[in-house]
């Protein structure tokens, strides 16, 4: 069997980034919430404000020192399997990787350190302003991140000349026109991911007796979170989907498996999606939901994917599949919400113990819904690298050989799962050890070496266990 360095090479750049995602989406959501809470404390002289901002400073340790290792290959993949593209695209990709560089990682690798290993070395208000540019940081990181790849999917203020992009309008190519959804969205992903997780911890040691005050402040405030920020992100995904019609309509088509323009399109609960016949074998919908919720219109028109060549139509199934797993994970998400707001008669919130064991399991459902849209916006955009002007043939290197793209393929995937063993192996100890004692906060490391000197938990420590503080 010939093996395809097309489509190796955007196998292993999608495991990578995915790999990667998980980790900036969690820390950009609680680089916020350490802000707030080390503000809460500085205003309030509340202790147990402290120990929950020292014990997710802890986490933010090893979960960024997770990112900057995932993180650090990405750029490489350009050279190697992507030589074209980057050549095509560097008068773009050059500054703006650059500028995400100047403004952003400076800021948080200046400010980071004082974060992590401040807090008895400064002040209380130094330490507070370095939460906020850490803070800070993340978000001018995202909004150059999210720019350039934005620029991928509605390419604007360019022209091609020569098989070289040459930018006519920074202004243009830079706020192109998906960016401000994708940005919004992305950025309300992290505060959900954020409050998910921090809900599901908290409700942990709840169940478990563990800082019970500290806890329940720390429930209380990411169950307000979410509660916002739930319905605000079906909103703002009802916009980026109109945007998405607008721009990529063959992107929605995939989306919706829908095949042939026509009004009052189903919405398809579930389907089998058939490129090769060009129609579905099986599908169950709702009659016209699919055109009211993408149009605003009960009969409204929605394309289909054979307004293109078979060749130009991205991969049906995995794109339709990714989208409502998506979805129905934002549904659940609301309804836990809801439910929280609901539960708050009488603290039921803090003592019902099948909804804290329902957010335990909710801690994990932002990571998926955000693979699954990153899933369904990558592939939707197929095969186009930079949409409706290069391809994915014509950007990936010439020279690359199936079995090469094989190899490093599962090179990646090998190491991956070590740091990804090693590093959740590591952070389940830090919240198995859980906030610390007040002769535990005393200790310092003396000579901080990486960002997960902060954790102070033993990698091999035997004694992991939190201890109960009611």
């Amino acid at each position: 069997m010939e093996l395809d360095p097309i489509l190796l090479s955007r196998i292993q750049f999608a495991f990578v980034v995915s790999f990667h995602a998980i980790f900036p989406v969690f820390t950009i959501g609680l680089a916020s919430y350490l802000a707030l809470l080390y503000g809460l404390f500085v205003k309030t002289s509340n202790p147990a404000w402290e120990r929950l901002a020292e014990f997710w400073t802890r986490v933010f340790a090893v979960v960024f020192g997770m990112g900057v290792v995932s993180g650090i290959v990405m750029s490489f993949q350009f050279g190697t399997n992507w030589s074209n593209f980057s050549q095509a695209t560097a008068n773009f990709l050059g500054p703006m990787l650059s500028y995400e560089v100047l403004t952003a990682f400076f800021l948080e690798a200046g400010f980071l350190g004082v974060l992590l290993f401040g807090r008895n070395r400064v002040s209380p208000g130094v330490h507070l302003f370095a939460a906020i540019m850490v803070a800070i940081g993340t978000f001018i990181s995202a909004f150059w991140i999210l720019a350039t790849n934005s620029w991928m999917h509605t390419p604007d203020g360019v022209e091609l000349r020569n098989g070289v992009f040459h930018v006519t309008s920074w202004l243009e190519a830079i706020f192109n026109p998906s960016f401000p959804y994708r940005f919004t969205h992305m950025a309300l992903a992290s505060f959900l991911t954020g409050g998910f997780v921090v809900a599901g911890v908290s409700a942990w040691y709840l169940l478990r007796g563990h800082d019970v005050e500290a806890n329940k402040k720390a429930l209380s405030m990411s169950l307000w979170l979410l509660l916002i920020a739930t319905p605000t992100q079906a909103v703002v995904g009802d916009f980026h989907g109109l945007n998405t019609l607008e721009h990529q309509p063959i992107k929605i088509a995939a989306m919706e498996a829908n095949w042939e323009t026509h009004a009052g399109v189903p919405l398809l609960l579930l389907a089998i999606p058939d490129k090769q016949t060009q129609s579905n074998l099986f599908e169950i919908g709702i009659p016209n939901l699919g055109s009211l919720i993408l149009t605003h219109e009960w009969d409204g028109v929605v394309p289909g994917l054979s307004e293109v060549p078979a060749d130009e139509q991205p991969p049906v199934w995995i794109t339709f599949y990714a989208f409502r797993v998506m979805v129905a994970l934002g549904v659940l998400m609301i309804a836990f919400a809801v439910t929280g707001l609901i539960l708050r008669r009488g603290g039921r919130i803090y003592t019902n113990r099948f909804f804290l064991q329902g957010l335990r399991l909710m801690s994990v459902a932002p990571f998926i819904a955000v693979l699954a849209g990153w899933i369904t916006t990558e592939t939707g955009r197929a095969p186009w690298v930079v949409y409706g002007m290069m391809t994915h043939a014509e950007g990936v290197t010439p020279s690359l050989s199936g079995a090469m793209a094989l190899f490093t393929l599962i090179g990646y995937v090998a190491v991956y799962a070590v740091v990804f063993y090693s590093g959740v192996y590591y952070l389940t100890r830090v919240v198995r050890k859980g906030m610390l004692d007040d002769s535990d906060e005393a200790h310092e490391v003396e000579r901080p070496s990486r960002p997960m000197s902060a954790a102070h938990v033993s990698f091999d420590d035997d004694d992991d266990s939190a201890p109960a503080r009611s």
